[in-house]
């Protein structure tokens, strides 16, 4: 029997909503007896860094593992046996994958991949500037030479959709 994703999300939104809290994103790993459900969940608004970890605490985790467990478990919504709950927070490097992810972070160091190249590159690395109209700007001024555009353009514009893979650069 398969599982309804959309219900998970639901009721891991409603556990988390009810603790201040916000679910990042929800993966589902493995199969058969090797199932894993991986929740990741944040404090509303906080920008997390080596210095402010103002994020969720292993407190919250393990507090929202159990209401969520036990909801799951109540309403079947894991039917097929056994699986492996995990929670945890997204961590200091966490992937930017919706709207709202850019917009929080703008000001940040973000590191990423484009499906298709901009200025002949795939990969950049530099402060957010800016995230309007699903465009993203890029200030590359203190990036790393290998992340710069080839015609030394100082910052770079691209599309969200164009965005194969993006993560927060931890900030020291």
């Amino acid at each position: 029997m398969a599982f309804d994703k959309d219900k998970l999300r639901e009721i891991a939104e409603r556990v988390a909503g009810s603790s201040g809290l916000e679910v990042v994103e929800i993966e589902f790993l493995g199969s058969g007896k090797h199932r894993m459900l991986r929740v990741y969940i944040d404090r509303p608004g906080a920008v997390p860094s080596v210095n402010h970890p103002d994020g969720v605490t292993h407190e919250d985790c393990a507090s929202f593992s159990r209401e969520f467990g036990t909801i799951i478990d109540v309403e079947d919504a894991m039917p097929g046996g056994s699986y492996v709950l995990e929670v945890s927070s997204p961590g200091l490097d966490r992937k930017l994958t919706r709207p709202a992810d850019f917009e929080r972070f703008r000001g940040h160091r973000v590191k990423l991949m484009t499906r298709e190249p901009v200025n002949d590159n795939r990969h950049f690395e530099g402060k957010l500037e800016r995230f309007e109209n699903g465009r993203l700007v890029l200030d590359l001024t203190e990036a790393r030479r290998k992340m710069r555009p080839k015609d030394g353009t100082q910052s770079v514009e691209i599309e969200l959709g164009n965005v194969e893979k993006a993560n927060l650069v931890p900030e020291i």
